[in-house]
C-alpha cells in the first residue's frame, strides 16, 4: 500500500447527499493502520477571531486573511480543534506531516495567530475525517475518493467554496464525466 500522507482527497461526485457532498481533505496520516484527515473546504460560519475571543484568549492580533474562518475538519471530535501549518518547532503538541505541513492540536498554537510568532500559513479545523484499516482503501477502490498530491495554493491561498473545483481541475480532466461504477477487465 503507497501511504497517501500529505494528499488530498477529492470527492467523487458520487458522494452527493453524504457528510463528505463535494470535500477536499488534507490527510495528515495514511498507514497499516487507517487514516485521518482534516477537511479543508466547509466553513462552519464562525471566523477565528470570534473562536480566539471564545476561547478567552486575551493577547491574540485580528487576523484578515482568507484562512481566518474554523472550517469543519470531519465528524469526528467535532469538540476538538486542529491547526494544519507551515512548520514550526514550538508548539506543545504538534506532528510534523512533511517538511511544508505540520498538525498541532495544542492551545498554544491558536494564541500566535495574528502575530509575529504566528505560523506563515495556518487553517484552524473542528473534527477530523477518520477511516480504519483499509477503509480508506476500499473507498478509493469503490471510487468515492481521488487524490492528489497535496498542492500548498490549494490548501492556504484558494477560497474555501473553489477548492473542490480547482483540486477537481488539476486532475486534468473533467470530473462530472466519470462513472461511480467500478469496471473489471
Amino acid at each position: 500500500m503507497d501511504s497517501l500522507q500529505n494528499h488530498l482527497l477529492i470527492a467523487m461526485p458520487s458522494l452527493h447527499d453524504t457528510f463528505f457532498e463535494r470535500a477536499v481533505i488534507y490527510l495528515c496520516e495514511h498507514n497499516e493502520q487507517g487514516a485521518m484527515g482534516v477537511m479543508i473546504n466547509r466553513p462552519i460560519g464562525v471566523d477565528v477571531n470570534e473562536l480566539l475571543k471564545q476561547m478567552q484568549l486575551d493577547d491574540f492580533h485580528t487576523i484578515e486573511d482568507i484562512n481566518s474562518q474554523v472550517l469543519l475538519g470531519g465528524p469526528v471530535a467535532q469538540e476538538k480543534g486542529f491547526v494544519l501549518h507551515s512548520p514550526q518547532s514550538q508548539w506543545s503538541n504538534s506532528q510534523q506531516i512533511s517538511n511544508e505541513l505540520m498538525l498541532t492540536t495544542s492551545r498554544d498554537v491558536l494564541t500566535s495567530l495574528g502575530s509575529n510568532n504566528a505560523p506563515e500559513h495556518f487553517i484552524v479545523a473542528l473534527g477530523y475525517a477518520g477511516w480504519g484499516r483499509h477503509q480508506l482503501e476500499q473507498e478509493l477502490g469503490e471510487n468515492s475518493w481521488l487524490s492528489i498530491p497535496v498542492d500548498h495554493d490549494i490548501l492556504f491561498n484558494t477560497p474555501h467554496d473553489e477548492r473542490w473545483i480547482r483540486a477537481t481541475q488539476s486532475l486534468g480532466f473533467d470530473i462530472g464525466q466519470l462513472s461511480s461504477q467500478t469496471g473489471h477487465a
